[in-house]
This record gives structure tokens, C-alpha cells and sequence, in this order.
């Protein structure tokens, strides 16, 4: 029994149908390129998170009130405020 219910000469056989399509070199490019995708992507999380210890709590409050307010339109902005002011 393979995967999901694929059978091992099923996938043997998709195998070699997306090796021939494509041609070895190719995969490995491909593989390459996904790789280095995938560590900087883990780059990118590791360092945000680090840039989130270094912020005090209230910082990362205000910043994502302050992210929050800069991404809404001014219209949206200007409805908020009347229905606060009443």
C-alpha cells in the first residue's frame, strides 16, 4: 500500500513520467530553488521573531494599532471617528 491509497508502481510510474517531461536538470533546479525558498523564508520568521523579543509589550501594541490605522482608508478612518464622537 503506498500513499493515500497510490500503489508503489503508481508513483514509480508518475515518476518517471514527470522525469521525462521535465528532464533531470531541470528537477534539480527546480529543487534547488525551492530549497533556498524554503530557508529564507525560515530566515524571514526567525528574524521577526527576534525583532518581536526586542519590543517592549506595549510596543508591539501601539505598533500594530499603528499598522492597523495606516493600512484603513481615510474614509474608513473619518466614519470611525463620527461613530466614536457620536
Amino acid at each position: 500500500m503506498g500513499i493515500g491509497g497510490i500503489s508503489m508502481w503508481q508513483l514509480l510510474i508518475l515518476l518517471l513520467i514527470v522525469v521525462l517531461v521535465f528532464g533531470t536538470k531541470r528537477l534539480r533546479n527546480m529543487g534547488s530553488d525551492l530549497g533556498a525558498a524554503v530557508k529564507g523564508f525560515r530566515k524571514g520568521m526567525d528574524d521577526g521573531q527576534k525583532d518581536e523579543d526586542k519590543l517592549e509589550p506595549d510596543q508591539i501594541t501601539s505598533e500594530t494599532a499603528a499598522k492597523q490605522a495606516s493600512a484603513e482608508k481615510p474614509d474608513e478612518t473619518a466614519a470611525r471617528e463620527k461613530e466614536l464622537n457620536g
